[in-house]
């Protein structure tokens, strides 16, 4: 096998945000897009711009603020797809444009409704149309994995003399099983003219659980591009995990083709994982569940005897890799109320948390605020904070007290302060529990309100003074909004979580953005 690099294509910003109910702010997908290029992925596809204006906004600023990974914008076979995907990467120092029409005789019959050899002419068109705006330009047959394989050379053999340069295979539905991928990335490889000029990319969906294992197959039979996702967010049952895709690749270099096992075959630094990985669910509002591999809350906790004491006497008899080598610290140090700013800042920077002095003074209050109510403030407990005061919106609304009754026999009731536009409101309400008590008294206070379309509530670490994060996602004419708080209260945790959503609801409000298109791979 080769030993050349193999490429780390992010669709986070694209497919991942497709994920139902995840909704991400154009100021948040810059911050994910940062984070994406300190990781160092090779590709960023920053968004299917003519999808919507905020579509077209977000590309636009990744591409003008973002240096180092390509940054591309996602097109359907048409010119104004195209110009739109153009116009919005305008900016970017490396940009392509990323072009696909459907290839399978299930999607061209009832979706394009279009013959074989007007999507073949359809492609090479907007290939070559593409080629006007850059060099760099990747096409895609949507819904590879079901389509006529002659077809599928014949339409890649076209687009390469079209000026194709990255030729993307999509397993679009999460049909096939790795073999079958495999075979078919050889079938490819072998049999189109010209493929060895290109770079050949995997992108496949999880619907069956194989996105992970398809991706690499595909690279075993000579693809050297992956498109993934953080956390495998992305339509359905998501993409292929990044961190998956990537800590196999660096733990088995040697099955992987890498001549030298201590040299990488990707160019991700490997210790940013953890903290992308965070970032991305708590933007998105999507939970790790704790089995899941590389970055769940289980990835490297022992609990068995018989694992516990292997690991104690040899660490590789349990672990095939490290928890410092995604960046999980080896060493937690503990902070608590007598910990000081220069600490605080100290293991900030340990932790990779990169903060201006004004973040950096607000997350410190608020640590200084949890530390007096629990006695030990851990690393997780950290990032969460910083998480919390870091990823604001503008406080329209803000939480100064609340007030709960609750009980066996009671009926629940909650009285809040809330700060508006400097005036102080006050209201209380009654509900069937004490978190509706205290959202009905919010949506009374505000005169908000939205539809709430879920609540999550978890311990960010163990204990019974453990820091809970609530998670709430609310809707407006079918938009969604998330929103997250932490507290050692629960209740009030889910206060504040409730608020950030409204927050961040009434921050676009009037913004005519437009209905948005999907667009799936």
């Amino acid at each position: 096998m080769s030993s050349e690099k193999i490429r780390i294509f992010d669709t986070t910003l694209r497919d991942g945000e497709q994920s139902p109910g995840a909704s991400l702010s154009i100021a948040e997908k810059l911050e994910i897009a940062r984070q994406l290029a300190i990781l160092g992925v090779d590709i960023i596809e920053a968004g299917f711009p003519v999808s919507s204006k905020a579509q077209f906004d977000a590309t636009h600023l990744v591409a003008d603020k973002v240096q180092g990974p390509v940054i591309t914008g996602l097109a359907r076979a048409n010119e104004k797809d195209i110009e739109a995907a153009a116009n919005a990467l305008e900016p970017a120092k490396n940009k392509r444009i990323h072009t696909f029409i459907a290839t399978s005789p299930i999607h061209m019959k009832y979706k394009l409704k279009k013959s074989s050899d007007e999507v073949l002419k359809m492609a090479i068109n907007a290939v070559k149309y593409a080629k006007t705006f850059t060099d760099d330009v990747e096409f895609s047959p949507e819904d590879a994995c079901r389509s006529d394989t002659s077809f599928l050379v014949e339409i890649l053999t076209a687009v390469i003399e079209a000026g194709a340069t990255t030729l993307n295979i999509p397993d679009t539905v999460g049909y096939v099983l790795p073999y079958e991928y495999g075979r078919l990335i050889a079938h490819l490889a072998d049999n189109v003219p010209g493929i060895d000029k290109c770079i050949i990319s995997t992108h496949c969906h999880n619907d069956l659980g194989m996105a992970v294992a398809n991706s690499l197959t595909g690279v075993r039979n000579g693809a050297r591009q992956i498109e993934c996702a953080v956390n495998g967010l992305g339509e359905r049952a998501g993409n292929a995990a990044l961190e998956e895709i990537v800590m196999a690749i660096q733990t088995r270099t040697d099955f992987f083709g890498g001549a030298d096992e201590k040299k990488p075959l990707t160019n991700i630094d490997t210790k940013q994982i953890y903290k992308t990985s965070q970032l991305v669910s708590q933007l998105t509002g999507f939970l790790i569940q704790p089995n899941k591999a590389i970055v769940g809350a289980n990835a490297f906790a022992h609990e068995s005897g018989v694992h516990v004491d292997g690991v104690l006497k040899e660490r590789t008899t349990y672990e095939i890799m490290t928890p410092q080598s995604i960046g999980l610290g080896g060493s937690r140090m503990v902070l608590g109320r007598h910990t000081g700013r220069h600490g605080f800042v100290e293991r900030c920077k340990q932790l990779g948390f990169k903060l201006s002095d004004a973040e950096l003074e607000q997350a410190y209050q608020r640590f200084k605020e949890i530390a007096d109510k629990k006695k030990e403030v851990f690393d997780e407990d950290v990032a969460a904070i910083i998480g919390d005061e870091t990823h604001v919106v503008e406080k329209i609304y803000e939480l100064k007290y609340i007030h709960v009754v609750s009980g066996s026999g009671v009926l629940p009731t909650a009285t809040v302060k809330i700060k508006v536009k400097g005036k102080m409101k006050q209201a209380a309400s009654c509900g069937d529990g004490p978190v509706d008590a205290a959202y009905e008294a919010i949506r009374e206070a505000t005169g908000q309100s939205p539809e709430l379309e879920n609540y999550s509530i978890r311990a960010v670490t163990r204990g019974k003074e453990a820091l809970g994060e609530a998670t709430v996602k609310i809707s407006r004419d079918g938009r969604i909004f998330i929103g997250r708080g932490i507290s050692t209260d629960i209740i009030e945790a889910s206060a504040r979580a409730y608020l950030d959503a409204i927050n961040r609801m009434v921050s676009v409000s009037g913004k005519d953005e437009g209905p948005e298109i999907k667009a799936e791979l």
